[in-house]
């Protein structure tokens, strides 16, 4: 079974504020008499599995500012999303919200269903086939502006830059000699996705352990915080970056319309970009209880730099 690229450490249910947890009692209606905790994702808050005594069921993560100033942020990004974007079988749904501001909570529906296999070919499939039906949904759902959404042009100008200091980068941050003079011009790549119109909502997040596969085979997708406006590829490509240190990966973008239109010379300027900064940012972030985000950024910006080495030729 393919296992969780990202596994932070969490606090458990029971260490959240009792505040909190009168929240989730009052709003469910039946005192909370079971938690199975889940491991997946870097957030520090807890993400929990809830029965109550009257049988409901609910999932519910929780965060506070004490235990890293950043992520309550994404958690009210996630409720604006959620709120917007209305039901669809495509995302859990939520049921409710709580913010104090210092803790910000989310209840949602419990999916029964397991992190998908990307090693079986039709599990594989049916993640991709999932995504691209995500995205064009997504495109019918509208968010106003006033949510702050990850701008995702924003972020290629930032790898952008990665990739044009490299030369400057600590000599610490684990980037091949070969990459850093940017020797195919992926900087300017970047630029210019930057600068096309990014009118779409975008997942942004697609990986193993945001995703849930029912018992029909249909898939769920979760944690919408750092959902971004941005082009219609980038959903689809980040669903292959599982596998992406295999050939499958080059093969299997021909299978995807807008991966297609983009062209192999924008996803390979994607994985150098992504990975450079991933790299960069390993050896110069200050991480505030993320214990295993760093080892998450050299691991991933590994794969995907081995991924630009094979599709060009290195």
């Amino acid at each position: 079974m393919t296992a969780p690229r990202a596994v932070g450490v969490r606090r458990p249910y029971a260490a959240v504020p009792a505040t909190v947890r009168t929240w989730v009692e009052e709003t469910l209606g039946s005192p909370v008499v079971a938690t199975a905790e889940q491991v997946g994702g870097m957030s520090p808050g807890c993400a929990t599995r809830l029965t109550c005594a009257d049988g409901t069921r609910a999932f519910v993560k929780a965060v506070g500012a004490e235990l890293n100033p950043d992520t309550p942020g994404l958690f009210r990004r996630e409720v604006a999303v959620l709120e917007h974007v209305g039901a669809h079988e495509l995302w859990a749904r939520l049921l409710a919200s709580y913010d104090d501001g210092a803790w910000v909570a989310l209840l949602i529906e419990d999916v029964d269903g397991r992190h998908p296999d990307f090693s079986h070919p039709g599990e594989l499939e049916a993640v991709l086939a999932g995504t691209d039906r995500l995205s064009a949904v997504l495109q019918e759902r509208d968010v106003p502006a006033t949510v702050d959404l990850v701008d995702v042009g924003h972020r290629f100008q930032v790898w952008a830059e990665s990739l044009d200091t490299l030369a400057d980068a600590p000599v610490e941050a684990p980037v091949p000699d070969w990459l850093r003079s940017d020797p195919h011009g992926w900087a300017g790549i970047l630029r210019a996705e930057a600068a096309r119109p990014m009118p779409h909502v975008v997942h942004w997040d697609i990986r193993v352990d945001n995703l849930l596969r029912r018992p029909s085979g249909d898939i769920v997708f979760l944690d919408w915080g750092t959902a971004a406006r941005g082009p219609a590829w980038v959903d689809p490509l980040l669903a292959r970056l599982e596998r992406v240190d295999e050939g499958w990966f080059d093969g299997s973008i021909a299978g995807s319309p807008a991966l297609r239109e983009a062209g192999d010379e924008v996803v390979t300027a994607f994985l150098a970009g992504f990975g450079a900064h991933l790299a960069v940012r390993s050896a110069v972030a200050v991480d505030v209880n993320l214990p295993t985000l760093n080892d998450f950024r050299i691991r991933e910006s590994r794969r995907m730099l081995e991924a630009v080495a094979r599709r060009t030729g290195r």
